[in-house]
């Protein structure tokens, strides 16, 4: 009996293991399976990236574009996405500024360059015309709140007159098939909502949000009324090598720290913020022309672009900071008026109706915009 129960149980023990291996191997199977699809739908979506890169490519090249705010901060990223792209491109400037990415990048040298302002009608007509323009990028624009502040008039001639004359130059010009009108996030004022959809009204109250709001009307009012080809984004607030405005919180701070001073942050530092890398706004915008030129029931739409990452000045002047690896002090003065306290994105409409997303998350942009500052400012480390 006993070596009876023995020979049982070894036959149990070896069932046992048998099943356990079986199991293992079956467990081994769904993983290399899952392995499989992971990496099938991984290809599937390289590959879907590269066919629509080779859209694009194939849709800008060649086609005559016109970028207004050319030497601006998204401007001069816009020019050379646009030229990378095979685009023919026009700028139109009125101020030279060498430190500008357009001019110190020599991307200056593969367009031609109008010499002007946005608010000359005339001029805009004869641009359009002589250079057979297809597609208008209107980024020209006094963009900073505090300028605005002490300036209300000059801003809302550049902003306001500069959007009408310019829509008013293409509705007389049959050439042009699409028009990119950039507002901002600051059109739709202070709002209990957050974050801010697109269904959210526009309510500026101090004179950069209203001069953004009115222009952002004004397209709309063209595209509706005229059927002009115009769609409106609204970004947060750009950052990335270029911006040459050292009282903004992202290039101040760097500054800063690459000369071993406090950094300077004008309000409490409780603010909240969206910050949106400058090079995943020039590709948002080219995405949108490109979308509308596929379908015109896009005009007169605005749509947010953000990476939906929302946070106060005090933790975006500490996270670069951190990636510079720097122990100083940021400086709060508390100086900040007539500016918003929380204002954020939601870029879902942008999501669904374009098959936008963003290629950099907060802290790859401002990897990236810090290296181009040491570059510029002749730090190496």
């Amino acid at each position: 009996m006993g070596e009876r129960r023995r020979a049982v149980e070894g036959v149990v023990t070896v069932v046992s293991e048998a099943t356990t291996a079986v199991s293992e191997a079956t467990t081994a199977v769904s993983e290399a399976a899952t392995a499989v699809s992971e990496a099938a739908t991984a290809v599937s979506e390289a590959a879907t990236a590269v066919s629509e890169a080779t859209t694009m490519s194939a849709f800008w090249r060649d086609r005559p574009t016109l970028v207004t705010g050319a030497s601006g901060l998204v401007g001069g990223w816009l020019v050379r996405s646009l030229l990378a792209a095979g685009a023919e491109v026009v700028c139109l400037v009125r101020d030279w500024v060498p430190q500008s990415e357009l001019v110190r990048a020599r991307l200056i040298e593969r367009t031609k360059v109008v010499r002007g302002d946005v608010r000359d009608q005339s001029l805009l007509e004869r641009v359009l015309g002589e250079y057979e323009i297809d597609t208008v990028f209107h980024l020209a624009a006094q963009t900073i709140v505090g300028i605005a502040n002490r300036n209300p008039v000059a801003t809302f001639e550049s902003n306001i007159q500069g959007t009408w004359a310019l829509l008013e130059a293409c509705r007389r010009s049959p050439l042009v098939k699409q028009i990119v009108v950039a507002s901002s996030d600051k059109a739709y004022g202070d709002q209990p909502r957050l974050p801010y959809d697109e269904r959210t009204p526009l309510a500026g109250r101090h004179p950069y949000d209203v001069s953004k709001a009115c222009a952002d009307l004004i397209a709309r009012c063209y595209a509706t009324t005229y059927s002009l080809p115009a769609t409106i984004t609204r970004c947060g607030n750009f950052y990335g090598g270029g911006d040459l405005n050292w009282n903004r919180i992202v290039p101040g701070t760097i500054r800063s720290v690459l000369r071993g001073q406090r950094p300077v942050i004008r309000s409490d530092g409780r603010y909240v913020r969206d910050y949106f890398y400058v090079e995943d706004g020039a590709a948002a915008y080219m995405l949108l022309a490109e979308r509308l030129a596929a379908d015109r029931s896009l005009a007169g739409e605005a749509f947010n672009f953000s990476v939906e990452q929302p946070v106060t000045v005090m933790e975006l002047a500490r996270r670069i900071l951190h990636l510079m690896g720097s122990n100083l002090e940021p400086e709060v003065r508390n100086e900040a008026a007539n500016e918003i306290r929380d204002q954020y994105l939601s870029a879902a409409k942008a999501r669904a109706r374009l098959g936008w997303r963003p290629q950099y998350d907060l802290d790859e942009g401002l990897r990236r915009t810090i290296a181009w500052y040491r570059e510029f400012l002749g730090d190496a480390r």
